[in-house]
């Protein structure tokens, strides 16, 4: 049933005429088997076309066409809310704040290259995590920030995403192709070219969609970039340490052993950035199921 809603959804969006036909045809195909010549008088050749073509009326061992879900057809036309969202405005989705938050994030990247970004980022936040290293070892101050940042990334991703509009982007796009590959099938080259230019159509609104999944990395960014910088500096990823008094024993990791923080476990990247990748990633996914939070629309 929610497969004719969407069908009957697409044909009324295409052309508003088509729900009158449809409610004719329904009328029709009450009393007894349809056929062309039952329903010419209101509907066009187009419309009755368009009404196979996307199955909602099948054929009746060659004596006419039945409706395939007739009571489908009759709730979804009943359906005041039947309408996909639209897809958002380039600038209703990113207020102000957020386009701050990505300018402030790209400023901070610099910080990876230059030491008069990362060091006045790493002393303000050594006032907070420096008490940490003084009572924890390093490995476990990493972990504490790994489950912070999954912490405040699911919830960013949970309230910035609006799920209502990406799905209804992706239910868009697979009934889209679902139809494609029945025109193919067919052997129907018309309405196969009709579905690929709504088909390019629609991957243009797909920018709103990325704009969607963008938004509440941009704030993510903002507030993981500055503890990375910092870590950066504890360990001194190139250079020496900005806090050499630090004690930076080394880790005993799984399979591998004991390694320093600075040593290369995956090609070039270094132990301490393995770890808390590998910590921020369980963590996250505990989140997740803890607070059952869905980051991906269904």
């Amino acid at each position: 049933m929610a497969r004719t809603a969407s069908k009957v959804q697409e044909l009324v969006k295409e052309d508003p005429e088509m729900e009158d036909a449809l409610r004719y045809v329904l009328d029709r195909a009450d009393e007894r088997t349809v056929s062309w010549g039952d329903v010419s008088d209101e509907l066009t050749s187009g419309q009755w076309g368009r009404l196979i073509e996307m199955g909602l009326l099948v054929d009746s061992d060659g004596e006419g066409f039945d409706v395939s879900d007739p009571d489908g057809v009759r709730e979804a036309l009943e359906d005041d809310d039947l309408e996909l969202p639209d897809p958002p405005d380039a600038d209703s989705s990113w207020s102000k704040w957020d386009k701050m938050a990505a300018v402030g994030a790209i400023a901070m990247f610099a910080g990876y290259t230059f030491r008069s970004v990362r060091e006045p980022l790493a002393d303000a936040l050594n006032v907070f995590l420096g008490p940490l290293l003084n009572t924890l070892p390093f490995f476990a101050v990493v972990m504490i920030l790994a489950l912070f940042t999954g912490l405040y990334s699911t919830l960013l991703q949970s309230n910035l995403m609006n799920m209502e509009v990406m799905g209804a982007y992706q239910s868009r796009m697979k009934e889209i192709q679902e139809r494609r590959k029945e025109a193919k099938e067919r052997g129907d080259d018309e309405a196969l070219q009709r579905i690929q230019d709504e088909q390019m159509e629609a991957m243009a609104d797909n920018l709103g969609m990325f704009k969607e999944q963008f938004r509440p990395m941009v704030w993510i960014m903002v507030l993981t970039i500055p503890v990375f910088l910092w870590m950066y500096a504890v360990v001194g990823f190139r250079g020496a340490p900005l806090y050499p008094n630090v004690d930076l024993a080394p880790m005993m990791m799984p399979i591998v052993g004991e390694v320093g923080w600075n040593e290369s476990l995956l090609g070039p990247i270094q132990a301490w950035i393995v770890w808390y990748f590998v910590c921020s990633m369980c963590f996250t996914q505990v989140i997740r199921k803890a607070l059952n939070i869905q980051t991906t629309p269904t």
